[in-house]
């Protein structure tokens, strides 16, 4: 294995975006790279519409996709996957204030809580926070903007997604993440992983040891504190 070509999406940041200069960037990108630099490979990124991306590995257009593909059971019929590099943990989101109360059921018992309707974290809710007052919302943005504004106490949803919110303009510094992260898989899935095709072991095993030193190394820590000052656990 002397290259490896790897597809992503560019319209997600910071996890892959195009960067001003047109150069191609975010935080999955700069783990590829930190992949092939362990395995002393070359390393091509190439960017894709999202939904062309494990089509073409299928089909063998590219040796792997890292493009936060979540890893289930239905993914894995089409594509084999690296261990996770990420998890997707749900985070509560409140307005900050002088006091940040724990997240357990006692203590929301009676609270208002904005979530994107017929979603997990909706599901989650309804079992484990039964005394609260569980608004849904259609949408992601809408759910963290009843936050800012105050029309709900808190928020809950995907802790990535509330990671990039908060880092952004949008949210202007009004708002933190209050307990958590909460990490159950039957709910929240087994995270995010690398793919590749199914008849590609040498690969996958390749992307794993690569991974594990990584982080060993500390690499992964320092893409993760540069791309999510505010991180998601």
């Amino acid at each position: 294995m002397r290259s490896i070509l790897f597809i992503t999406d560019d319209e997600y940041p910071p996890l892959g975006f195009t960067a001003p200069d047109g150069s191609l960037t975010g935080f999955n990108v700069d783990l590829a790279r930190a992949v092939c630099e362990e395995l002393k490979v070359t390393c091509s990124i190439q960017a894709r519409r999202w939904d062309t991306i494990v089509d073409a590995i299928e089909k063998g257009q590219a040796d792997a996709a890292i493009a936060s593909l979540a890893i289930t059971p239905a993914m894995r019929k089409r594509v084999d996957f690296s261990a996770p590099y990420y998890r997707t943990p749900a985070r509560f989101v409140v307005r900050k204030s002088p006091q940040n109360p724990p997240a357990t059921p006692e203590a929301l018992a009676g609270q208002s809580i904005a979530v994107q309707e017929k979603t997990a974290h909706e599901a989650f809710l309804r079992m484990f926070f039964k005394s609260a007052s569980i608004r849904p919302y259609a949408t992601a943005g809408e759910v963290l903007r009843a936050v800012r504004s105050g029309d709900v106490q808190n928020a809950f949803g995907d802790g990535v997604t509330m990671a990039i919110w908060l880092n952004g303009q949008e949210a202007n510094g009004c708002c933190t993440f209050r307990g958590g992260p909460f990490t159950e898989s039957r709910f929240f899935g087994e995270g995010v992983g690398i793919a590749v095709r199914k008849d590609n072991q040498t690969l996958r095993r390749a992307l794993d040891f690569a991974l594990m030193r990584v982080a060993e190394r500390g690499i992964y820590a320092d893409l993760y504190l540069k791309y999510f000052p505010i991180g998601f656990y």
